[in-house]
């Protein structure tokens, strides 16, 4: 009897609003770290790995994560050649993205492989239960059933959809009688009671041929585009990563996967998951990862708590002192502060739309901003100069470039430089420097094997990160 083939697809993308600071455009939550130093995306990495150790895994994300996904992925213990990407050139939603998905698990894995789609910013234990549940949705989408997980609710949430179970269809799995959106509290109680309603997890197991068939039955405009995207796509000639044709793919329905297939076809099925699940969609979320104190405080970070209950501090950089306080979320970044009411967790992605309204740079990026080759941060800026520190990792290059409207001063402060400087090469030890003049080419990279930290003095009349001209890039950006 032939082995079912299980490919796991990753769905790494979303904004993670409601967990500004930490989260924010540039760097979104699957890339932020937990408490016990690794990051949601590098847990489901590992997680989606073990359960399909002799496939591809391969992850669906915008091209600006790219590099940041494969560093969650050596750094997760993924062998190189087990992952493959699929880069979206514009945000379509979870419907096009799986649907593209399930053409590259085609091509590579044939119509009877089942594809698991899982999210980049679940946090799910034991492992164990994990592996159950994906073994029983397995063996119905085998059957031909679109088959998604539930998880067994808690307490009346309101931050979720649901799902309302009917008949058993085999080990742990049923029909799914109705999808139902995010509820009043009144109804989310009422879901509790009745004992048949569990949380909408978003993680699915379909055969990808019985998937493709029932999209052009409930989809069928984004059926036909989405076969045309992956021919354009193939068509292009692409070496991996391979980024989604961006005429095509920008051009299909803006929708989730729900509205487009599993509210509207016959057979879909419901694994009712016996794994914690946690997507750490809100501060009040992601507090629950750490054990309170005596006094209900969940810490993590040098603090100095006096008379304070039940109160969440998460402190970056600095000493966060409180007093005299109770049910607060208190988030502390290095140019960031976030202060709310514990009943007020949902609403933080207000604060963002103000930033993004009024064009701040904190709604985006980061004090760190991580690049391909590692990462810079700004230490100082004012009229005239910036200060910056730039890591730059074992291996890594910076690409050949140019700037029209800036000098830089280079001072290496721990490993060794190789510097294209104009027409000089150099190599540059710690506690020693280099002038780079505006308009010159020139080039940083690290040969050695260790961090090389480089502070970086700019100087002009305009310091923008647009003010660049690449001659030459391992990435793929000159």
């Amino acid at each position: 009897m032939t082995q079912t083939v299980v490919v796991p697809i990753v769905l790494c993308g979303g904004a993670g609003t409601r967990l500004w600071p930490m989260s924010r455009g540039a760097r979104p939550k699957p890339f932020m770290e937990l408490p016990d130093g690794d990051t949601l995306l590098a847990h489901t990495y590992r997680r989606a790995a073990a359960v399909a150790p002799d496939s591809a895994l391969l992850t669906i994300t915008n091209r600006e994560y790219y590099f940041l996904c494969r560093d969650e992925m050596e750094d997760a213990g993924i062998a190189f050649e087990r992952g493959h990407f699929l880069l979206e050139p514009v945000g379509r939603n979870t419907a096009p993205a799986i649907a593209a998905g399930m053409h590259w698990v085609r091509e590579h894995y044939g119509d009877n492989a089942i594809a698991l789609v899982l999210a980049a910013d679940h946090l799910i234990e034991p492992l164990a239960a994990f592996n159950t549940a994906v073994e029983q949705a397995v063996a119905l989408a085998a059957q031909d059933w679109l088959v998604t997980f539930g998880i067994e609710p808690g307490y009346p949430e309101t931050g979720y959809g649901y799902i309302e179970s009917g008949a058993a269809t085999g080990p742990g799995t049923f029909r799914v009688n109705r999808f139902v959106e995010k509820p009043s509290l009144e109804k989310a109680r009422e879901f509790l009671a009745a004992g048949n309603f569990l949380w909408n997890s978003g993680m699915f197991a379909f055969r990808v041929g019985y998937f493709l068939d029932t999209l052009k039955a409930t989809a069928p405009e984004l059926a036909t585009g989405a076969a045309d995207c992956w021919e354009a796509t193939r068509d292009s000639h692409q070496s991996e990563p391979l980024v989604l044709d961006k005429t095509s793919f920008g051009a299909l329905p803006n929708i989730s996967i729900d509205y487009a297939l599993m509210e509207k076809a016959d057979r879909v099925g419901v694994v009712r998951a016996a794994f914690d699940w946690n997507d750490i969609g809100s501060w009040l979320a992601a507090s629950t990862l750490i054990e309170p104190d005596q006094n209900g405080n969940r810490v993590s970070g040098e603090t100095a708590l006096v008379d304070v209950q039940d109160t969440f501090v998460l402190a970056g950089n600095r000493l966060v002192a409180a007093v005299g306080v109770k049910d607060l979320l208190i988030v502390e970044t290095p140019d960031a502060l976030l202060v709310a009411h514990r009943d007020r967790a949902q609403d933080v992605k207000q604060v963002v739309n103000h930033l993004e309204s009024i064009d701040h740079p904190a709604s985006y990026h980061h004090q760190t901003t991580h690049r391909p080759w590692g990462s810079f941060t700004v230490l100082e800026e004012g009229n005239g100069f910036k200060i910056k520190r730039l890591v730059v990792k074992p291996g890594k290059s910076l690409s050949l470039q140019m700037h029209q409207h800036r000098s830089e001063h280079w001072v290496v402060v721990a490993g060794v430089a190789e510097i294209v400087n104009g027409e000089q090469t150099l190599r540059v030890c710690a506690n020693e420097s280099t002038y780079i003049p505006a308009g010159h080419k020139h080039q940083l990279a690290n040969h050695g094997t260790e961090l090389l930290i480089v502070i970086e003095v700019q100087t002009g009349n305009y310091l923008g990160e647009d003010d660049i001209v690449r001659f030459e890039d391992a990435y793929g950006r000159a």
